[in-house]
């Protein structure tokens, strides 16, 4: 009788702890196993990219500051470059300006950043996005080189 209420103690101590936890499980039944489940990993499903999001200058920050861009690619026809660059969300980070300064030899372009004025009093998340915008250029780029103005 005593081993009897062990058993049964125990029983219910087992199936009680074993409450609250979930398993994902899935498969069939086999011959071997038949009332165990198969359990298995589902890896995290990645959301698909869209690429840079396609921004302009907005003026007005406060306090901008001068941003290292990744590349820039020139059009077919060498007028405008296509800036790309990594940034933060908005508005606690937009681009301000960009300045271009052309001379006979080299193409010198800088993004300059800063928080909007919507920006006052909101809590921003630091989480990185890639930014893409385009600048003309008064001459056609040819064989004169791209400087990032806000490298050293």
């Amino acid at each position: 009788m005593i081993a009897s209420s062990i058993l049964t103690g125990s029983l219910l101590l087992a199936v009680g702890c074993g409450a609250g936890h979930s398993t994902a499980t899935t498969g069939t039944a086999t011959a071997d196993s038949p009332s165990r489940p198969v359990s298995h990993t589902v890896a995290p499903r990645e959301e698909p990219t869209q690429g840079p999001k396609p921004t302009k200058p907005q003026g007005h920050t406060d306090n901008p500051r001068k941003v290292r861009w990744l590349t820039a690619k020139p059009s077919k026809d060498g007028r405008s470059l296509r800036i790309i660059w990594w940034s933060g969300v908005e508005p606690c980070t937009v681009l301000d300006r960009v300045s271009v300064k052309e001379t006979s030899k080299r193409v010198t372009v800088t993004l300059w950043e800063g928080p909007s004025a919507k920006a006052k009093n909101m809590a921003c998340i630091a989480i990185a996005i890639q930014k893409v915008t385009t600048v003309k250029l008064k001459a056609p780029l040819g064989n004169r080189k791209v400087v990032d103005g806000a490298k050293p």
